[in-house]
């Protein structure tokens, strides 16, 4: 679904990524797990438009991508639900999940019902200012919202980020939901144990480079992995 090629990009003189290439199987859960600055949320922003690359090629669906603007990756079925949640805290919870469904001019009606189905808490709360939950329920916002404009490919950056245990389960539960109904996820997180746990895909990233792949349970196993991200 996802294909990435020798993508490199640069953040004023440095190289934040150097040359990665991996992929993103339809209807999978692919998670990149790296120490902070490793350059997974670069990777993330790269793939949604936000930051242009400095060479490379972006492939979803078998189309070239690289380069375009975030709304039409957006209308192509990409969406990102960002590190820290960016909610709007000043609208409500429905005027949030609705300004997800920006590019769209059809009845909401249904994906707010779905949405809500997930999310019940989100319905008891639609009239709640966003800025006024808590942060696990700002962070199941951000999902939500992402969801509004029907992803083919959801991509999700540190979603337990800031999170209580309670809500850093629940929150796994339901990624792992939204990927049964059909959306492909690719995630990033510092959660390693947790989101190699319900991961297809694994990849490492260090100093902007991929330095191992395989399954999730491939990666759990790994020594040098459970040394460096699992604590063991």
């Amino acid at each position: 679904m996802l294909k990435i090629t020798d993508l490199k990009v640069n953040y004023g003189g440095i190289e934040a990524v150097k040359g990665i290439s991996f992929s993103v199987p339809q209807g999978s859960i692919v998670t990149l797990i790296g120490a902070n600055g490793a350059g997974k949320s670069t990777t993330l922003r790269s793939i949604s438009g936000l930051v242009k690359p400095a060479a490379g090629k972006i492939e979803f669906m078998g189309e070239d991508i690289t380069g375009k603007d975030p709304s039409s990756i957006v209308a192509k079925g990409i969406t990102l639900v960002p590190e820290g949640r960016r909610i709007f805290p000043n609208l409500t919870v429905l005027e949030n999940l609705k300004i997800g469904a920006y590019l769209r001019n059809d009845n909401l009606t249904s994906d707010l019902k779905k949405v809500y189905k997930l999310f019940p808490r989100l319905e008891e709360r639609s009239w709640q200012l966003g800025g006024t939950l808590s942060g696990g329920e700002q962070q199941m916002l951000a999902v939500a919202r992402a969801l509004m404009s029907r992803p083919k490919l959801i991509m999700m950056d540190e979603p337990s980020l800031g999170l209580a245990p309670l809500f850093v389960q629940e929150i796994f539960n339901i990624i792992r939901e939204i990927n049964k109904q059909g959306v492909t996820v690719l995630l990033i997180e510092q959660n390693a144990n947790m989101a190699l746990r319900i991961a297809d895909i694994g990849y490492v990233m260090e100093t902007g480079r991929i330095t191992l792949s395989g399954t999730g349970q491939e990666l759990l196993n790994n020594e040098g992995v459970k040394a460096a991200y699992l604590g063991t």
